[in-house]
């Protein structure tokens, strides 16, 4: 039973229920679990030997592509976007993790991970790795979205509102179209811009979705000391722990438009927790250099 009742009382007898995604796997965890698995088995069926995708210094997404390369026999590159990584691998604990389940990495300066979508810089990385598969930033594609299409089960029809976080479009687009007509589907921002509407437009086969973009905490991987002391309360009082890059900022969101009056009397709501805990022993030593509040929880 992957449901877990969140238990705060709220106003007006609504019910906060948290789906444990995360708990899949325990590294190839929550969302990147179901946008991997569709991948894996087409490069399987086309007998490819290496996956090549592209992320961050802590990417939940290349250290669950590295798993996942472990796991199922493939070879793995991970194009990181900042070259000044290279000097630094040792101490970035997702780096070092995905590294040692034998990823290799190709360090590229920000402007150029700007062009990851250009075939000829696809080329240069085809020469130099040979064949691969490649799987988009983020894992999203149509692959992806089939694999998303399963987190929602049949119990979960009882649910009046279903909550997400959105970076890609991947994951709420594949909740769109498994849910009921009648379910309202809220993806919470982790980034800034409107732009994530055009991408989910392309995959969501359901009008019944909106987009809040009002609890980013200024944009994607920022943390501010608000959202790290809500973090920690809400572990001290659930014992979920939740990441401040995606889920947390979702359930801060979902708090405090309950306490704003937002849903209606008796609403039941359902929030997946997409997993990326992995990334928290990054954001703690980000917030230790800068003497900052940590999380009390790490991973």
């Amino acid at each position: 039973m992957l449901n877990q009742v969140v238990d705060i009382k709220f106003q007006n007898g609504i019910t906060l229920v948290i789906k444990r995604e995360d708990l899949l796997h325990p590294l190839i965890s929550g969302n990147k679990f179901r946008k991997l698995k569709y991948n894996i088995e087409e490069a399987k069926l086309q007998n490819y030997k290496l996956l090549v995708s592209f992320g961050g210094a802590f990417s939940n997404h290349i250290l669950a592509l590295a798993a996942a390369g472990n796991e199922y026999d493939f070879k793995t590159v991970g194009v990181i976007r900042g070259d000044e990584l290279e000097r630094t691998v040792h101490d970035n604990p997702t780096l070092l993790q995905a590294k040692n389940l034998g990823m290799e990495f190709e360090f590229v300066s920000r402007e150029e991970y700007r062009n990851k979508t250009n075939a000829q810089f696809l080329k240069k990385l085809q020469d130099k790795f040979g064949k691969f598969y490649l799987v988009p930033e983020g894992g999203t594609n149509q692959l992806a979205v089939k694999g998303c299409e399963e987190i929602l089960t049949e119990e979960d029809f009882q649910f009046d509102y279903i909550c997400t976080a959105v970076g890609t479009g991947g994951t709420i687009s594949g909740i769109i179209n498994s849910s009921d007509e009648n379910q309202r589907i809220l993806g919470f921002s982790a980034l800034k811009g409107d732009f994530l509407s055009d991408d989910i437009r392309k995959f969501a086969q359901k009008e019944n979705w909106s987009l809040v973009q009002d609890y980013n905490f200024g944009g994607y991987g920022k943390v501010t000391e608000e959202l790290i002391f809500f973090l920690n309360e809400f572990y001290q009082k659930t014992a979920i722990p939740l990441d401040p890059i995606y889920t947390g900022k979702m359930l801060y969101g979902i708090i405090d438009l309950i306490e704003k009056g937002y849903f209606p009397k008796n609403a039941k709501i359902l929030a997946i927790h997409t997993g990326g805990l992995q990334g928290i022993r990054g954001i703690n030593l980000v917030q230790q250099k800068k003497n900052r509040q940590t999380l009390v929880y790490d991973f």
